[in-house]
């Protein structure tokens, strides 16, 4: 095993162009460790905020993005009992999947379905948590309720499409493009809505019969924060899950009275280390999913590792339909 490892590396906080492709020393295993060399890693919208210095988690400098990856276990820590060198895995982390080995717990491991590809299975661990952690706890979506997914065309707005689908809703997908609306259609939605048509409010409330939506599952922010409001139902849950706009919207707070609705924020990635219940029923929901196979992510793109920038530009500029992945091995 070589000493040293390739890994892209944010040396400095701005646009993924400062992005560059580094030669790195490997340090050794602590106990409870396993290092997975990496065959495909998932691109995410907090990559791009942490590489800019906006994301909430804040790594010193110079760091590697990236919160998940699949690949293959190379080496195994003391104290590592459950996993084997050669085992096929799909890891979540707090950074560091943008290269071609990491070093994580070994509890962060989920086995990768031998029928998925190394590509689907580092798609799957981020949108399908978020998606969990949203609508299971915090947005307590039932069956037979009507839950409206904003930027449903991406890979996350797709990982809460496909299981609000799957709960038993009737999910209505918001999306900006006709690719993104057949991707979200494909995923379960009843029906797909364009954002740029000024009447897409009143078709939600048509679709309700005048209801309106019980949840809304929001990663976007921005302008469709403010439109998204006149279509939630009385009592309904609106879940803030991200700000791929690029902006903070603000709330009358007049319209949670008028609806007597709830505002919740959602952190998928804090959920296990501040509940550690609550972790481990997420890490039994993916587990799940996996074995299932109910949880397999549409993949929209595939580039190098090198080309890292190339895909977080994409996915900045909000052209990237399903999730884009890096191949690293």
């Amino acid at each position: 095993m070589s000493e040293t490892y390739r890994a892209i590396l944010c040396e400095q906080l701005g646009p993924p162009e400062l992005l560059r492709f580094s030669e790195l020393a490997r340090q050794p295993l602590a106990p409870g460790q396993v290092r997975v060399a990496i065959r495909a890693a998932g691109v995410n919208f907090p990559d791009l905020l942490q590489i800019a210095g906006s994301y909430q988690h804040k790594p010193p400098l110079p760091f590697t993005p990236g919160f998940e990856a699949a690949g293959d276990i190379v080496e195994v820590g003391a104290a590592v009992t459950r996993w084997r060198i050669g085992d096929a895995v799909i890891l979540r982390s707090r950074g560091g999947a943008y290269a071609e080995e990491v070093a994580v717990e070994a509890q962060a491991l989920l086995p990768k379905p031998p029928d998925w590809s190394y590509e689907e299975a580092a798609a799957f661990p981020v949108a399908a948590a978020t998606a969990w952690v949203a609508l299971v706890p915090r947005g307590r979506l039932r069956a037979g309720e009507t839950l409206l997914v904003l930027g449903a065309g991406g890979g996350t707005g797709l990982g809460a499409v496909a299981l609000g689908a799957r709960m038993g809703a009737t999910v209505l997908a918001v999306a900006s493009s006709a690719g993104k609306r057949a991707a979200a259609l494909a995923a379960g939605a009843r029906g797909a809505l364009d954002p740029a048509d000024e009447s897409w409010i009143e078709q939600v409330r048509s679709l309700t019969q005048g209801r309106g939506a019980d949840v809304v599952f929001d990663p976007v922010g921005g302008e469709l924060f403010a439109a998204a409001w006149r279509g939630v139902a009385n009592g309904g849950r609106y879940l803030v899950v991200g700000f791929a706009a690029g902006q903070h919207p603000k709330l009358a707070v007049n319209r949670l009275l008028l609806r007597e609705a709830e505002l919740i924020g959602v952190r998928a990635g804090e959920q296990g280390r501040r509940d550690p219940a609550l972790g481990r029923q997420l890490g039994a929901a993916l587990a799940e999913q996996l074995v299932s196979g109910q949880g397999r992510p549409f993949v929209g793109g595939v580039y190098r590792l090198p080309d890292a920038a190339a895909a977080l530009r994409l996915l900045a500029e909000r052209r990237a339909v399903g999730k884009l992945v890096l191949q690293a091995g």
